[in-house]
């Protein structure tokens, strides 16, 4: 059976104009697009990614804050963008967490969004009390068996939420979620003694370690890290699984973006990610370089969520 022609024409039409625009990307300025105010620790990131990446792609990219419901209103309005390459959005595990935990019915962050790279990670050292009678990890999992333990975090939902929550968990014990607003409340808690343990990012730590007013018992990294050389991986500790347990950061466009497009920011991302200039100054923010390919990014997403999306139902946390 003959198929008509002209289907078959606008079809071939269609695919010319977007191998053609592929070509030509970039030939104007790229947005941006970050969920959360200036100043914190993904907006000072992708400022640096986006400062750095200019000079690879040869347009300006432009970094705009639409901060709000924690970091949904910038992910929606990438969803809704024309998925030209133009506006991106720099994004963290909340990308994955937040819809699991509103239910809401939000962007489907793996059905609505193309992955375009994985930027970097943001450990968290889990770190007690300084009077805390413990000196590694598996002693506290041991005090945990004796009584009731109590974790902070920066709320509901949060890295250090699901860390905690994700131990009790694979230990069996008994440890109660503390949440405050802000990540240094409950870390003052810690250091008061009020506290049992947190998991605090690298970020201002090594004062705190140094001057013993916190205990570091391990580190949620897949290797140890320079500045911590003494703190063991959680897998080194006895406790498998959380390697890749804190923020991390990465970018994604609109879903029908153009394989050709998403190819040449994905490269544009990892040559920025290798430079060794740009390496070391996101390493001063405490934060580890990733990069590769935009597909095994699709695949990190997909065992985040699949991760979450167990532990948030069986703790039965809400937002």
């Amino acid at each position: 059976m003959r198929l008509p022609r002209r289907p078959l024409i606008l079809a071939s039409l269609l695919g010319i104009c977007l191998s053609a625009a592929a070509q030509e990307f970039p030939n104007r300025p790229i947005k941006l697009l970050v969920g959360f105010a200036a100043g914190g620790p993904l907006d000072v990131f992708t400022r640096v990614l986006a400062q750095e990446m200019a000079g690879v792609i040869g347009q300006p990219v432009v970094v705009e804050n639409r901060s709000g419901a924690s970091g949904q209103l910038a992910t929606d309005a990438v969803a809704k963008a024309e998925p030209d390459g133009y506006t991106l959005l720099s994004t963290a595990s909340t990308f994955i967490v937040n819809p699991i935990l509103s239910g809401r019915n939000s962007p489907d962050p793996q059905k609505d969004f193309a992955p375009v790279a994985h930027t970097a990670v943001l450990p968290t050292i889990l770190v007690t009390a300084p009077d805390l009678p413990v000196q590694s990890l598996q002693d506290l999992v041991k005090l945990a068996r004796t009584r009731p333990m109590t974790y902070s975090s920066a709320g509901n939902g949060g890295p250090a939420h699901l860390a905690g929550a994700l131990l009790a968990q694979t230990t069996g014990t008994q440890m109660t979620h503390v949440p405050y607003r802000g990540a240094a409340p409950g870390l003052a808690d810690v250091m008061a003694s009020r506290i049992d343990f947190t998991f605090y990012t690298m970020s201002g730590l090594k004062e705190l370690v140094t001057a013993k007013r916190v205990k570091p018992l391990a580190i949620t990294s897949a290797r140890r890290h320079p500045d911590f050389a003494d703190v063991p991986t959680m897998s080194e500790a006895g406790i498998a699984g959380f390697d890749h347990v804190g923020a991390w950061f990465g970018v994604v466009a609109p879903a029908a973006t153009p394989a050709a497009v998403v190819s040449r920011l994905n490269r544009a991302i990892d040559q920025v990610l290798t430079k060794p200039e740009a390496r070391e100054r996101i390493a001063k923010m405490g934060m580890i370089p990733v990069g590769g390919s935009s597909e095994s990014f699709k695949q990190f997403l997909a065992s985040d969520s699949q991760r979450w999306t167990e532990l948030i139902r069986a703790a039965n946390i809400k937002e």
